[in-house]
């Protein structure tokens, strides 16, 4: 056989930027290894006749950490033709970790992310010490997309100074400069960057901040500069939403100026914030590029939201004592107890008790969720249909208009509220952030958030609202659309081998049906260690994903080909 892959007929949007053109891709050993007019035979085509043939999309947001050690597939992104994930975002993950720490990193996470801390107690096999050792596991794993990693500052912090490190003591000198060697001994052996969070949401469950909060200025410049001494390296940082974003874009700016490696950053139109901080990044992104700093803002498609009810994490009464009684009881059992008309009014009698104070400010957020009634995701609610106007008009408090509405569809109705990108009802300042030349289209979370965000599907929204369904006045262009999920992205993080249909690059591809892409809204599935529970969301549309020249989803459903692995940087280097 000439190939061991030909895709043939289809509209190849080359992830270039440049317009689409009819064509064949044709694969050998993992690689695209000619594009255009293919002859010769292959051991396997696909006619993509009137559909796209895309790259992979490369999903730099993530927080796969913990479930590329104990899980082959990773859902929910890998079903949205996600074919390659970065992992160790916002400042967390399990590496490196001494044993008698893993227990402060598993609480961080269960926190910071909503991973549960049974699923990974059960789950991760903990065979590594040192960030090399963790990469050493991985290299091991066979999975359905690669994976890259970066070095989480909290994790990177807990390992030099233990207990102090919880309690935020300041850094002495040697802490610094040990955190700087783990950070380049972490780049050098494979890793793509290190990365922190300022956000004051990310803490433990039971409300202990994260430790990389409130870090002082030379304790990220200490982290910076092991990617200087690496000599390669993205710093990543999840800055803080309260804060006055001028000051926070001065201080990820000196940052950049301080050690002249990229800098990348969570931009969001953030409720709360004085004035519209999004903006006053974009003119700082702006002002940066011109003065030769390498800066990106990742920015999300849609409004960040989060998803309530009776089987997820959290709902109006998820902290109420008398329903902590009964959260431990199977769904169908808590509804009964629930119709009680006894339980009722103890129930709404009650004020929800929590010892952290995020949760409580998101159990108060339900208010503005709207439901999803018609089978059909909508990421643009009218706040018009919202739990508090429909009370309002019922002539109910909220508590007692949500008590009977969660207990429809025996309890598993959903409630979906866009708490950021939503500040003024519409997706305007989403499109503004989108397609700059400074951002990149990001945050999926992927791996994370199992019961309360769903946004591994970033991708396939992005494809089918922006450059398919918008008005023509705000449409993105196929090719550039195509362009930010691949070629913008792997170019972020320095993944210089993919994200491109041209011969050499790898052989990561997707065949989408563009006119048949949509969404579906989230299910509920128990397939975590230890029966944990998480939102998986599908797509139609989607014909067929390739990874390393390997059919691994076909019309969705996975084909049991498992050709993903751990992508190191210093291939990225060798390859070069």
């Amino acid at each position: 056989m000439d190939y061991d892959l030909i895709i043939r007929n289809g509209l190849i949007v080359d992830g270039s930027g440049k317009p689409a053109f009819s064509g064949d891709v044709g694969v050998r050993d993992g690689k695209i290894v000619a594009v255009g007019t293919v002859d010769g035979d292959a051991a396997n085509e696909i006619d993509a006749g009137g559909k796209l043939v895309t790259p992979g999309f490369v999903d730099i947001h993530t927080h796969f950490d913990g479930q590329a050690t104990w899980e082959n597939r990773m859902a929910p992104s890998s079903n949205h033709g996600v074919t390659t994930v970065l992992m160790g975002n916002c400042g967390v993950g399990f590496a490196p970790c001494r044993p008698h720490q893993r227990d402060m990193l598993v609480k961080l996470m269960e926190g910071v992310e909503d991973i549960p801390e049974v699923v990974m107690v059960d789950g991760l096999p903990w065979n590594w010490e040192t960030f090399p050792d963790y990469l050493n596991a991985l290299e091991q794993r066979e999975l359905d997309v690669d994976v890259a990693t970066q070095v989480p500052h909290s994790a990177v912090r807990i390992f030099v100074m233990g207990e102090r490190a919880a309690r935020h003591e300041p850094p002495t000198a040697d802490d610094l400069a040990q955190m700087r060697a783990l950070v380049k001994e972490a780049i050098e052996a494979g890793a793509f960057g290190v990365t922190t969070s300022r956000n004051i949401m990310h803490r433990t469950r039971a409300g202990e901040l994260a430790p990389s909060l409130y870090s002082e200025f030379d304790e990220l410049c200490a982290l910076m500069d092991g990617l200087v001494e690496a000599k390669a390296g993205v710093f990543q940082m999840i800055p803080a939403p309260a804060n006055d974003a001028e000051e926070e874009f001065a201080l990820l700016r000196g940052l950049a100026e301080h050690g002249k490696r990229p800098v990348s950053f969570t931009l969001l139109d953030v409720p709360g914030q004085p004035g519209a901080g999004w903006r006053s990044m974009l003119r700082g992104l702006e002002k940066a590029r011109q003065d030769g700093l390498q800066m990106r803002g990742q920015v999300a498609p849609r409004p960040v939201g989060m998803f309530y009810g009776l089987d997820l994490s959290l709902h109006p009464f998820s902290s109420h004592p008398s329903y902590k009684s009964i959260a431990g009881l199977p769904l169908a059992e808590r509804v009964a107890k629930m119709r009680d008309p006894e339980f009722r009014a103890q129930l709404l009698s009650e004020t929800p008790e929590d010892s952290n104070p995020v949760t409580l400010t998101l159990i108060n957020a339900f208010r503005a969720t709207n439901e999803w009634e018609d089978g059909r995701p909508n990421y643009e609610p009218n706040r018009a249909n919202s739990m508090e106007a429909r009370a309002q008009a019922a002539g109910q408090s909220v508590e007692e208009f949500a008590y009977d509405r969660l207990l429809q569809d025996e309890g598993r109705r959903m409630f979906y509220l866009p708490a950021a990108n939503y500040t003024e009802g519409n997706l305007s300042a989403v499109r503004e952030m989108l397609g700059h030349p400074d951002t990149v289209m990001a945050l999926a979370d992927g791996g994370a958030h199992y019961g309360l965000i769903c946004d591994s599907s970033f991708p396939t929204y992005y494809l089918q609202r922006w450059a398919r369904d918008a008005a023509e006045n705000e449409r993105i262009d196929l090719p550039l659309a195509v362009a930010e999920l691949t070629s913008k992205t792997a170019a972020t993080v320095g993944l210089t081998d993919r994200g491109l249909i041209a011969p050499g690059m790898k052989a990561d591809l997707n065949v989408i049906d563009f006119d048949a892409l949509q969404l579906r809204v989230p299910e509920i599935v128990y397939d975590l260690p230890a029966g944990g529970k998480r939102m998986l969301q599908k797509v139609d549309g989607i014909t067929a994903t390739i990874v390393n020249g390997k059919v691994t989803y076909r019309n969705g459903e996975p084909t049991g080909e498992l050709p993903g692995r751990l992508v190191r940087r210093t291939a990225m280097e060798l390859a070069a």
